[in-house]
């Protein structure tokens, strides 16, 4: 006789302290309850996760894991898998291959355990020939360069993507590539040519070159029509934009730190004026929004070849807390990605 599925337990990563780092605390319950879905709620097996910052840099925001999340909690946002029960009126199927978010909140989805669940609007199939395994990279890395880059340009823009070799900048690229874009893009030395492999026009090393003096030689060139900052390390950048940036330019910070010295430059970007020492150009922040529709095109661009997953590493369910030691060290080349279930989940018939 078959076993029911979906089982009644599950494997599923869990944590209820960050003291010494997230992975410090990860623990693999055996016989987790299948998580209930609501009725705008997709009950999905997971295939694959990807990693990103925001897995586990709130979470160590001292008295945030105590006030803002339920305990214990399974980290995890992005992520690919089948449909075990779609939601009332939806025309997703049982059995169908999908990719998106999991859960409804960003700092702990429920990606890393074995089965999940997705709200309806935060997952679509996954186009044929596309893995899985690359298919879970896209919710958050791969909606952020989409909707930071695509709404704002148009073909023949000059944009400038710092970060480019991150999982994030590694989409951004070849997004801004694909809408017919000319990009400038910022990373280590031994990225360089990564960088341009993804389709990079201009490549600055920020070890041997100032970002900033980069791009206001080259303004004397060229304004840039739009520029993302998926580093944000550097306020300079933000606060002379308008030196390299056209008048009616938009500069998107996306990446940042958890710490009081981001929280005060943030402050001074928003509240003060320029001539106080605020921003003179148009800047803001960003966090991406589930959408179907964009979605959907990445897949396609991965399914026509114009944008590929960059997958730095990949680790065994087993392996999870390596895997974030891998993602804090800052140093991955596109995502990391956790094989959770790719030989062994319920195929559709």
């Amino acid at each position: 006789m078959s076993a029911p599925f979906p089982p009644p337990t599950m494997r599923s990563w869990q944590y209820s302290r960050t003291a010494g780092g997230l992975e410090k605390n990860l623990s693999l319950n055996p016989a987790a309850p299948l998580p209930t879905p609501k009725p705008d709620q997709h009950l999905v097996q997971v295939i694959a996760a990807a990693l990103n910052p925001v897995d586990y840099k709130p979470a160590e925001i001292p008295g945030f894991l105590r006030f803002a999340m339920t305990k214990p909690a399974t980290p995890g946002t992005d992520f690919a898998g089948t449909i075990v029960r779609p939601a009332p009126g939806s025309p997703l199927k049982a059995g169908q291959l999908v990719f998106g978010a999991c859960g409804t909140s960003p700092v702990a989805g429920g990606a890393l355990r074995e089965f999940s669940v997705s709200k309806v609007g935060s997952a679509v199939p996954i186009p044929e020939g596309v893995e899985p395994i690359h298919a879970a990279t896209v919710a958050i890395a791969g909606m952020t360069a989409y909707q930071s880059i695509i709404p704002h340009v148009k073909a023949g823009d000059k944009i400038f993507i710092n970060g480019g070799s991150g999982g994030t900048g590694a989409f951004g690229i070849q997004m801004a590539k694909a809408v017919g874009c000319h990009v400038t893009t910022a990373c280590s030395t031994a990225n360089v040519e990564f960088c341009r492999e993804l389709g990079a026009d201009d490549v600055v090393d920020y070890k041997t070159e100032n970002v900033l003096e980069a791009l206001l030689l080259k303004a004397k060139e060229h304004s840039f029509d739009h520029v993302v900052d998926n580093v944000g390390t550097d306020d300079q950048l933000a606060l002379r934009c308008h030196e390299f940036l056209r008048s009616d330019g938009l500069m998107v910070i996306v990446g940042g730190e958890a710490t009081l010295k981001a929280v005060k430059q943030t402050l001074r970007r928003t509240l003060l004026p320029g001539f106080l020492g605020g921003v003179k150009g148009k800047v803001v922040g960003f966090w991406p929004v589930p959408n179907v529709e964009h979605m959907q095109q990445i897949g396609e661009w991965m399914k026509e070849g114009k944008v590929k997953a960059v997958v730095d590493s990949k680790f065994a369910f087993e392996e999870l807390p390596k895997a974030f030691e891998k993602l804090r060290t800052g140093r991955a080349r596109g995502k990391i990605v956790v094989d959770v279930a790719s030989a062994t989940y319920k195929k559709g018939s």
